[in-house]
Formats: C-alpha cells, structure tokens, sequence
C-alpha cells in the first residue's frame, strides 16, 4: 500500500474563495469511491496531506491535485509503502484563520495528535508541526 504526504501553498488569487467543508465533502466522496483514506489539514494558506491506497490510485489522485488550480509549490515530503493504513478513515482538520491566537488553537492541536495517532512518528510531527505553527490572520 502506498502512502503519500506533500504539502501545497494555497494561489492567493483563489484563497478567499476556497470552502473547507466543500473541499471536505469532494475529499469523501472521491477518496471513498477509490479506497483512499488519509488526512487533510487546511490553515487558510497551506494544504497538508497524506493520501493511503492502491499505489496506482495513489498516484493518480496525486496527479489530479497537482493539476488543480488553487495549489502551487506541491512538495513530496514522504512517498512510501507502508503495511497497513495510518489513517484508518478521511477527515480534515482545518485551522480556521483569526482563530485561537498565535500558533495552534489547542483544538486543532488536539483533533490532529487524535487524527495522526497512528501515523509514523514522522508524518504525524509534520501534521502536528504545522498545527502548532499555524498563524492567523
């Protein structure tokens, strides 16, 4: 099974626009229908995520976000096999900007240790590194 995390600057020409529960909603739907599981994190200006599955799945649904608009900068940060799946389900966590102060809200914080808990140490720091990094606007 393949596991695959990269991380995506938000184009600022669209960043006012984007919904995070419609990117969520479009994320079940498609990742159900293809097997894939993983988790999105979203703070207004990067995306983090980590998809799981079928390699040729993997790849292809990596191959659709790269053609997708609203993303630039998109850096593999880990592309390996793994066992068995991290992220048993898909969700998204999402930092709302103006929310929480500096740095991470303890919420968000709190819903990405829960959401990453059987991750690698590794892909889960990244998750919990950028939760607890994320500045508001």
């Amino acid at each position: 099974m393949r596991q695959l995390l990269y991380i995506s600057t938000v184009h600022r020409a669209v960043a006012t626009t984007i919904d995070p529960a419609t990117i969520l909603a479009a994320s079940r739907r498609n990742n159900a229908r293809d097997r894939i599981t993983g988790l999105l994190f979203f703070n207004g200006k990067r995306f983090l995520q980590v998809l799981e599955g079928e390699e040729a799945i993997v790849d292809t649904t990596f191959r659709r976000i790269q053609q997708d608009e609203r993303h630039y900068g998109l850096v593999v940060l880990s592309n390996r096999e793994v066992a068995v799946r991290e992220f048993g389900e898909w969700a998204m966590a999402y930092h709302a900007p103006g929310a929480g102060g500096q740095g991470g809200d303890p919420a968000t914080l709190d819903r990405i240790a829960s959401l990453a808990a059987h991750a690698a140490p590794d892909v889960r720091a990244t998750f919990e590194g950028l939760a607890a990094s994320a500045r508001t606007a």
